[in-house]
């Protein structure tokens, strides 16, 4: 794939092509704007290739004398699968054989063909790790939360209202080495995994007490809209979600925990949050804090009964809900 500075994308190296056919490639690199080896090296893979020549190539090298044979790593693969051998053993059992493999390369080779584990083989050796989509069955089943922590927005605006040289800019600046930081808003967000309704406060923390008091808001605003009961709670394993009071107040709704570093596993909220940031947070310019904070609910109401979404073929979320509500409950404070 052509990097965004790249000065030829594969149209380009064909009229670059049809220039050098009636003038020299010094002349025709220096108007192009590249060296003239570069100009070289296209029209002579063109001479060889034709027009394949003049596709990306891939950049890894063609010789690599330090790289494991092949055959080395179908075997190390094959002890694996039908011995389930952890890497020492393996690594022992090349030893006697006379190919000494050190085990740290063993391990980083099972870990790129996806066998370091050894719960993804079957008795059988074949790999049992297939995707498997979550899929929420009815509004309530599924609810996923996260928190995402933005920049505080300075009275007047920041670098984005100012520029980034601005004596406004500077003087956050100047705040920041004198210990005097703008700070954070935390956005505690909950999603029903089913329907997509989300809900979501500007908070001043992720401490578990805010935590707490975010998942009474969001109980009182689901049930606004029909979700009378939660079933299950995704989050992910940050300290606010394994305190102890996030635990007490589950009110009967079971707790389920990403694997650590898998963000995938809670995907509903992290795309979410992506359309957050990326239709609300940065999509106009703020002056201040209070400003985005206002409309933040505003959003919200946008999103649950304007935004067509995906999921429902273009329909709202708020489209697949029993209750059609216009209210929507203030920020946990």
């Amino acid at each position: 794939m052509t990097h965004r500075n790249s000065p030829l994308t594969p149209e380009g190296r064909k009229r670059l092509i049809e220039r050098c056919r009636t003038r020299p490639i010094a002349h025709v690199a220096a108007e192009m704007g590249i060296s003239r080896a570069t100009a070289s090296k296209w029209v002579n893979r063109y001479k060889q290739f034709g027009d394949l020549g003049l596709l990306d190539r891939s950049s890894s090298p063609a010789h690599q004398p330090t790289a494991m044979p092949a055959r080395l790593v179908k075997r190390i693969e094959s002890m694996r699968r039908e011995h389930k051998w952890s890497a020492s053993r393996i690594a022992f059992e090349l030893a006697q054989d006379g190919t000494p493999v050190s085990r740290s390369t063993i391990t980083r080779l099972l870990a790129q063909i996806g066998l370091n584990r050894r719960k993804f083989i079957d008795p059988s050796g074949e790999t049992n790790r297939e995707p498997q989509r979550i899929t929420a069955k009815r509004p309530g089943h599924m609810i996923h939360i996260d928190v995402k922590k933005v920049g505080r927005i300075p009275d007047g605006g920041g670098w984005r209202v100012h520029g980034k040289g601005s004596e406004q800019a500077k003087a956050v600046d100047r705040s920041k080495k004198c210990g005097t930081k703008t700070g954070y808003v935390f956005l505690h967000s909950a999603i029903d995994g089913y329907s997509r309704l989300a809900y979501t406060g500007a908070l001043p923390d992720e401490k578990a007490v805010t935590a707490v008091g975010f998942l009474d808001c969001a109980r009182a605003w689901f049930a606004v809209h029909g979700i009378k009961t939660i079933e299950r709670i995704v989050t992910d394993n940050g300290s606010c979600y394994r305190a102890h009071a996030f635990r007490d107040v589950l009110a009967g709704s079971r707790h389920q925990r990403i694997t650590p570093y898998t963000p995938r596993h809670n995907g509903k909220i992290e795309r979410y949050n992506r359309i957050l940031a990326e239709e609300f947070l940065y999509a106009r310019t703020w002056h201040s804090e209070a400003q985005r904070a206002g409309a933040l609910e505003l959003w919200n109401r946008h999103y649950n009964y304007h935004r067509p979404h995906g999921a429902h073929h273009g329909q709202p979320p708020a489209s697949v809900m029993p209750l059609r509500v216009n209210n929507v409950l203030a920020s946990y404070t």
